[in-house]
């Protein structure tokens, strides 16, 4: 991957004003419904679709006959994290791998998710959905060894990594 490709694209007007953990409590159920999971999956990955910088890497890795499946999996993902309805059972790691992410994508994937979750959602809920998306893409470039919180580990061989 090109730096070019890893520049980050500016999203104009979205600013990041909600606390780092949510008010919002464990228990969501009556805060988020499976209507707004939709909502706010469809109305994203509409933009991400359009995205000049996203909306390449998706569509090479879902193409353009994979959507409503990649979106229903997405419907379940969120379920599973919001109302704990256990739907989701993949391994969002291992699918991310291979798609060469850099730190950039994320921060991307995020400006646009904070400013559709805004404009589909009541201010509690968006609040709640921010929250989790930051840790959700915390936890998926751990996981991937890319951004701020990547792990470098001593070499095996004693020589510097």
């Amino acid at each position: 991957m090109t730096a070019a490709a890893c520049r980050p694209f500016p999203v104009v007007g979205v600013l990041r004003a909600v606390p780092a953990r949510s008010n919002a409590g464990d228990d969501e159920q009556g805060l988020v419904t499976e209507d707004d999971i939709a909502s706010l999956v469809e109305a994203f990955y509409a933009k991400v679709r359009q995205d000049p910088q996203l909306g390449p890497i998706f569509a090479g890795a879902i193409g353009d006959d994979g959507w409503a499946d990649h979106l229903a999996t997405l419907r379940d993902f969120w379920s599973s994290v919001v109302l704990k309805t256990g739907r989701y059972g993949g391994k969002p790691h291992l699918v991310h791998r291979d798609l060469d992410l850099c730190p950039e994508h994320f921060q991307r994937w995020l400006a646009l998710f904070e400013m559709t979750a805004r404009e589909v959602c009541p201010d509690e809920t968006a609040a709640f959905f921010v929250d989790r998306v930051h840790r959700i893409a915390d936890s998926l470039m751990m996981g991937l060894n890319i951004g701020p919180k990547a792990v470098t580990l001593p070499s095996l061989s004693g020589a510097p990594a």
